[in-house]
């Protein structure tokens, strides 16, 4: 299963309506990947938060699903294509944003899309702007299943786990993770694939948007926690070869999901 990720270098200075092009020219030269995968809210910053009300959009039918979908299409290939801002009524009926992220097939449907559960920012940003998803989402791509997860999800394995149950092989992970905080990326990312012992998919973006320089460094890891392929700063497409057996293989050989112990009491402080 060949993957590539597009390390994306989203540049303020160039209109989304040009990146949206130049992106989807990048996703039709990959003819030939089986997945190919896009980082978190490319088309506008992740952390761009006065952007997100103006830039918000359809997940269905809107300027970033429709050019993806035509890219993916034309490309023949599976494509994550990270995440946009979603505008869609929220469980109250009203207005509401979501961080979505897109699947498309090879023909150019949407499979899949997963909102952002666990946002990023605290009391500002994208904790306040827009409304957390309720759902883990995997979907079946021929050569495995994959898990969805954005960005700040990395820090809550409580989600992989439920991923993995769903029976994700492959972890994907599109994110605008920041540069002060590389060593938490590469930690978790290895976290995460050696504790669900699955492969992790996790691709950032490069450049500096909202002041903040983004730590580019996608990455791919195998179900042992090896790094098979890691970018660097700038603007580049990771590209690699795995093997889905590998996941069943491992957790046959080292079988320690068997062992979880579920539903123990909360601990009382003593």
């Amino acid at each position: 299963m060949r993957a590539t990720l597009l390390q994306i270098d989203v540049d303020p200075d160039e209109k989304i309506t040009r990146r949206r092009e130049r992106v989807a020219g990048l996703v039709r030269a990959q003819r030939g990947a089986d997945l190919v995968v896009l980082p978190e809210l490319w088309p506008v910053g992740a952390f761009a938060a006065e952007e997100f009300g103006a830039q918000a959009e359809s997940a269905e039918a809107g300027p970033t699903a429709e050019a993806m979908a035509a890219a993916a299409r034309d490309a023949g290939v599976w494509l994550h294509a990270g995440s946009v801002v979603e505008r869609a009524p929220g469980p109250d009926g009203k207005d509401a944003l979501y961080n979505t992220s897109l699947v498309f097939s090879p023909d150019g449907a949407l499979q899949a899309t997963y909102r952002k559960i666990h946002r990023f920012g605290f009391d500002r940003g994208e904790a306040t702007l827009m409304s957390a998803g309720a759902t883990p989402v995997t979907v079946r791509h021929p050569s495995a299943v994959l898990g969805l997860a954005t960005c700040y999800d990395l820090r809550f394995p409580e989600l992989f786990r439920l991923l993995v149950d769903g029976g994700a092989e492959i972890l994907v992970v599109p994110a605008g993770w920041p540069a002060r905080r590389l060593a938490h990326w590469r930690l978790l990312v290895q976290a995460r694939a050696v504790e669900s012992q699955a492969y992790v998919l996790a691709c950032g973006t490069a450049g500096t948007h909202a002041g903040v320089e983004q730590s580019g460094h996608s990455m791919a890891v195998d179900p042992w926690g090896e790094v098979l392929a890691e970018g660097g700063t700038g603007e580049e497409a990771v590209t690699l070869d795995l093997d889905p057996a590998r996941v069943a293989a491992t957790r046959r050989d080292f079988p320690v999901l068997r062992d979880r112990v579920l539903g123990l009491p909360l601990p009382q402080v003593r």
